[in-house]
């Protein structure tokens, strides 16, 4: 089965208040996009993964990885969906994709190993990835906003429930959604273009096509990372904690 890999890196980073491109910020001395592409080329699922850029950063970063990566830019930053939409051409043929986000530096070869076996094993319309944590307290707050993961009584995924619109039940579900997945490739061109922007910033979201597929009836396959492996930067809080994590797997 080929895989290929989109890493979407075109948010501004605005919040971190650098004019550095976010995914080039560094963490023990190397930046956040690089840690996750070596990961990748570790794993073997793909060589040279397809990066996610906006117009203003992309220079940026195709000067700092050059040929070790395929571009392809989001000229308008319309929603995580829109974003895929923009790699199409870039990915090209393949049998399925895998997305992932250029702010999270922690992703393991294991985590992306198994999520490309259990996705080869089973032929899913969708895998996702899934982190579970104890509890929302400490540095696990970080998570506390996360969507939900929502299971039946078989353990099947069927849903994913934003924090904003969780029943207090539903906020006690230590099963949260770090946004990471490996698409059938075929399904994910013929459906992503059914996502919808009926939402507050008018973005195109491509967790929306979790609903889709349980709609369409398709199983959801689910494959645990580590809560720290899920880290996501974007605030300056959110990289201390990075830096945090990275100098504790160091000792």
């Amino acid at each position: 089965m080929k895989f290929r890999t989109v890493i979407l890196a075109a948010g501004k980073g605005t919040r971190m208040g650098s004019d550095k491109p976010k995914v080039l910020l560094t963490i023990g001395g190397k930046p956040i996009l690089q840690h996750l592409i070596e990961s990748i080329k570790a794993s073997g699922i793909d060589g040279v993964p397809v990066v996610v850029v906006n117009p203003d950063s992309g220079t940026g970063v195709c000067e700092a990885f050059g040929e070790a990566c395929n571009y392809a830019i989001q000229e308008e930053p319309l929603g995580t969906g829109h974003a895929v939409m923009c790699a199409k051409d870039a990915v090209g043929e393949s049998d399925a994709v895998v997305v992932l986000y250029g702010d999270h530096p922690f992703v393991s070869q294991a985590a992306l190993r198994r999520l490309v076996e259990i996705h080869s094993a089973t032929s899913p319309a969708v895998t996702m990835m899934t982190t579970t944590v104890p509890s929302f307290d400490g540095w696990y707050s970080a998570f506390l906003h996360w969507g939900r993961i929502l299971r039946d009584v078989n353990g099947h995924i069927f849903g994913i429930r934003e924090y904003k619109d969780a029943m207090d039940s539903e906020r006690e579900i230590c099963e949260v959604n770090p946004a990471m997945f490996c698409f059938d490739a075929k399904w994910l061109w013929e459906n992503i273009s059914q996502v919808r922007n009926q939402n507050a910033k008018k973005e195109y979201y491509l967790t929306d096509l979790i609903e889709l597929a349980v709609t369409q009836g398709h199983d959801i396959m689910g494959s645990e990372i580590l809560p720290e492996e899920s880290i996501g930067v974007n605030t300056p809080e959110e990289f201390a904690l990075a830096e945090n994590i990275y100098r504790g797997r160091q000792v």
